[in-house]
């Protein structure tokens, strides 16, 4: 296993490089994002199965959140604002009517201190009281490790002030190793029920059981027949952008692509996660001169109910107490069928 620091770019932002023999990862310090994430197919070639931007700079250009940390708070606020301890507090909208993953400058577009760990890497900062609107100075350490075919990521964040956390990784996965459609890849949840949508993307509190949806993924099946337009959410989210509550604690998520033989299982300690199937994609600049396509991959991001604070007002998961610690652990594993 080694960990190193590939260079440190213009903007203070560093790339780290962490590889053994199964899995190599690149991650920035600006926004704790990962660049690429090299895995072996059936074949034993390495295929980078994350989406990305030729340039790190392109990342906060094209504001996809492209393998971003987003935060504090992920996923959509109601119209950009929250009532906590008798105080409304007002967030940057910046997606429709509402505020969306921190806002205009959270956490994916925030700079990291960085310090390399034997296995890993751990990034750390103290987002300052009313950053973004949001209360408390919060001290934030994200670390990345590797164990054999295992990418592990352990949030950990803690305040001053009561205030709202939802930490996630927004990684956009494609196990063909390219932004192909999709589609073609098959997925598999560890759920029952998954949150319903408005129009602007926002949780409306309804909860639904998959049976008889396009989105009951309880066996394997390609994603492409989720994407039924006669269904009213498929309609809503213009695809896949739902929260889906997982009923174990352990392999929820498993994706799989045909082409490559790569499996990826994800497993967290956090109760739901965010899948989104890259409706908004518009053929953005990606890697390796390949354009970004609608539909050309898969976000699983792992997070606690999207706007809670509003759906769960009485005790809302989103919630952190002051001196409270929020802790959670996500991991990619890889193999090949």
């Amino acid at each position: 296993m080694t960990a190193q620091i590939k260079e440190t770019l213009q903007d203070g932002s560093k790339t780290v490089i962490l590889k053994n023999d199964e899995l190599e990862v690149w991650i920035n310090s600006k926004g704790c994002t990962i660049l690429r994430l090299y895995v072996k197919d059936r074949d034993g070639n390495s295929q980078d199965v994350v989406l990305g931007h030729p340039e790190v700079e392109d990342y906060e250009k094209y504001v996809l959140y492209l393998g971003a940390t987003a935060g504090r708070v992920c996923n959509r606020i109601k119209k950009g604002e929250f009532e906590l301890n008798g105080t409304t507090y007002h967030l940057p909208i910046n997606n429709g009517p509402n505020s969306l993953h921190g806002g205009i400058k959270g956490f994916s577009f925030a700079q990291f201190d960085t310090e390399l760990l034997e296995n890993g890497v751990r990034f750390h900062r103290v987002s300052p009281d009313m950053e973004e609107g949001y209360p408390g100075n919060l001290d934030v350490t994200i670390e990345f490790t590797l164990a054999d075919h295992t990418l592990n990521i352990h949030y950990h964040a803690q305040s001053d002030q009561d205030t709202l956390v939802n930490l996630t990784n927004h990684s956009y996965f494609n196990l063909d190793g390219e932004p192909s459609y999709i589609g073609d890849h098959v997925l598999k949840l560890a759920c029952e029920e998954f949150g319903c949508v408005d129009s602007d993307g926002l949780a409306t509190g309804e909860i639904r059981n998959v049976e008889h949806t396009p989105f009951d993924f309880r066996d394997e099946k390609k994603i492409d027949e989720a994407f039924d337009d006669s269904y009213d959410q498929v309609q809503l989210g213009t695809g896949i952008d739902h929260h889906f509550i997982f009923n174990q604690d352990h392999d929820q998520a498993i994706l799989f692509s045909e082409k490559t033989g790569i499996e990826m299982s994800v497993s967290t300690t956090l109760p739901g996660a965010q899948i989104y199937s890259a409706n908004f994609l518009q053929g953005e600049p990606g890697k390796y001169a390949k354009k970004l396509p609608k539909r050309s991959a898969i976000c699983i991001e792992t997070q606690n109910m999207p706007d809670d604070i509003h759906i769960n007002s009485e005790n809302p998961t989103t919630l952190l107490r002051k001196d409270n610690v929020f802790d959670s652990k996500t991991s990619f594993t890889f193999k090949v069928r």
